[in-house]
């Protein structure tokens, strides 16, 4: 079973995501469990304080050392992490290859980020693993740690009803997955595709071949160049 550790400044963000969906399901399956910590838990201020200005008066606060390095070294003692990830903006993005590899996991641990981010001793000691889901800025780092936590988990074996249901994602083989449909055939004159209703399997692979290339190509030319480049 894998282990989700998450350290958070503001942890009522993190249940109610956690609680339902494909990750309640895994949970409910013994597959993943997840323990969320709140950071003033471990800190030694007498008002719990957590965050400080910057040195070099750069504007807004910053999460200090002592909490975050009390917490994961606590937590350390109890398991081996195979990554300790802080999400952050100034980091690689995180892709569909990221999230398989990570789903191979036993034990991870998100440490979140909050207003301007977390002391740089923190990141160059405890931190193994950095990575932004996009070129933007949010308030924390809660978010993303759901984001990349439920990327993972759907991948776990098991979680979803069909095995093979995310082999069939986007990125999955670098491209955009082709479109879907469902019953009825028809609906207010708009029809589902002739091939997709066919029952030929390889007309039907073919078709979805082809439109995953061109919508690949159509909307992230920069995957489609990448794909294509490798071949």
């Amino acid at each position: 079973m894998m282990h989700i550790d998450i350290i958070s400044a503001v942890p009522d963000l993190l249940y109610s995501p956690l609680s339902h969906s494909i990750v309640q399901k895994a949970k409910d399956k013994n597959l993943v469990s997840i323990d969320i910590h709140d950071l003033r838990d471990y800190s030694v201020d007498k008002h719990k304080k957590i965050d400080d200005y910057a040195y070099g008066g750069e504007a807004g606060m910053v999460l200090t050392p002592q909490p975050l390095f009390d917490c994961v070294k606590y937590l350390q003692q109890k398991r081996t992490y195979d990554a300790i990830i802080f999400p952050t903006p100034d980091a690689p993005v995180f892709t569909q290859k990221d999230a398989n590899t990570l789903s191979l996991s036993n034990n991870i641990l998100f440490i979140c980020g909050h207003y301007k981010g977390i002391d740089q001793r923190v990141r160059d000691s405890l931190v193994t693993h950095e990575w932004s889901i996009g070129d933007y800025v949010l308030s924390g780092g809660e978010l993303p740690a759901l984001v990349i936590s439920d990327a993972i988990i759907r991948l776990i074996p098991g979680v979803l009803g069909d095995a093979t249901s995310a082999l069939d994602d986007s990125h999955q083989d670098g491209l955009l997955s082709a479109p879907v449909y469902t019953r009825p055939a028809v609906y207010d004159g708009l029809e589902v595709p002739e091939v997709l209703r066919s029952g030929d399997h390889k007309k039907v692979s073919e078709w979805r071949s082809r439109q995953s290339e061109e919508k690949t190509r159509r909307i992230r030319s920069d995957l489609y160049k990448n794909v294509f480049k490798e071949h």
